[in-house]
């Protein structure tokens, strides 16, 4: 992803939204709320999720702000498609909808955030620059339902993220983000080069990672080894 432009007079960067909702008063309304920030600027407007993809394809954008409720693609549809489209580009559900299932959605299909337009002008800002610091924005019953649906999952003995892995993949996990080589951990857990080689498969294809730099950030946040 191309870096956010900095302004010459300021020095701060600008970021560059793509709004896309298909009610123009409503994209209007928004845009005078974020282009009235220094830091915030609408480069881009879409009437609905396809042509939202069409214009992340042409322009330079670092965070897209997407309506649930589009004709031609839903702005859970689009979001899916733009995280694999382009991985660095950062995606903010504004919706009028505070429905848990809509929610849940937008977290699978890759969005930083989700805010209500009843308090858009409260909230969106905030959003906005907590997701171009990788942070996720959530309103508070979207933090309710979080948790709501975490302790259902753990009473029922679903699987809970920090059940992913398996014991022995968590070791290889460890081992390899401290930098050892296959035959060393082999060597340290009693098994086979080729065996350590399959768990370090099966961790990036379950983490979603792509290398031993990937494996090592995620060992760090799981608070396996320390920064």
């Amino acid at each position: 992803m191309h870096e956010a432009i900095t302004t010459a007079a300021t020095g701060t960067s600008t970021i560059r939204i793509l709004l896309a909702d298909d009610h123009a008063l409503v994209r209007r309304g928004v845009r005078l709320i974020l282009d009235r920030e220094p830091d915030l600027e609408v480069v881009a407007e879409a009437g609905d999720g396809a042509e939202a993809i069409e214009m992340a394809r042409t322009r330079e954008v670092d965070l897209a702000v997407l309506d649930i409720a589009m004709p031609r693609l839903t702005g859970l549809q689009a979001a899916r498609e733009l995280a694999a489209l382009k991985p660095g580009l950062r995606i903010m559900m504004l919706t009028m909808h505070d429905n848990e299932q809509y929610f849940f959605q937008a977290l699978k299909a890759g969005a930083n955030g989700y805010v209500l337009k009843s308090v858009a002008d409260r909230d969106l800002v905030a959003a906005c620059r907590a997701a171009m610091r990788d942070e996720p924005f959530l309103y508070p019953g979207a933090v309710t339902a979080l948790i709501r649906n975490y302790l259902d999952r753990a009473r029922h003995g679903e699987e809970t993220p920090d059940q992913i892995l398996t014991p022995r993949e968590e070791e290889v996990l460890k081992l390899v983000a401290e930098g050892h080589s296959s035959k060393e951990i082999a060597d340290l857990l009693f098994i086979s080069i080729k065996t350590v080689q399959r768990h370090r498969a099966n961790l990036l294809q379950k983490l979603g990672l792509r290398d031993r730099l990937e494996l090592t950030r995620y060992a760090i946040r799981a608070g396996l080894i320390e920064a």
